[in-house]
């Protein structure tokens, strides 16, 4: 009798949506205060999750999602970059 393996879910820091953590975007805040994306999903540090759609992340800059999720006031600077990066993955 074959066991079936759990699929982990996160919840979208921009529309809320509870969706699979393989197909969504991971936002992390490092031990040193750097906010980056992680592609591999296994750096440490404290992750938010973000759908890979450009109206995901402007709902998440728009109610500050994603600072509520890291606990940290983030720069407009840094939006900008994690919109290129996400912009360049999806």
């Amino acid at each position: 009798m074959a066991t079936t393996k759990k699929i982990p879910y996160r919840q979208c820091t921009g529309c809320g949506e509870m969706k699979d953590k393989r197909k969504m975007i991971r936002v992390l805040k490092t031990g040193e205060g750097e906010i980056l994306i992680d592609a591999t999903g296994k750096k440490n540090g404290r992750g938010a999750y973000i759908c890979p759609s450009t109206e995901c992340f402007s709902r998440a800059v728009k109610n500050k999602g994603l600072e509520r999720s890291l606990k940290v006031a983030i720069p407009k600077e840094v939006y900008e970059q994690l919109e290129k990066e996400m912009e360049a993955i999806g």
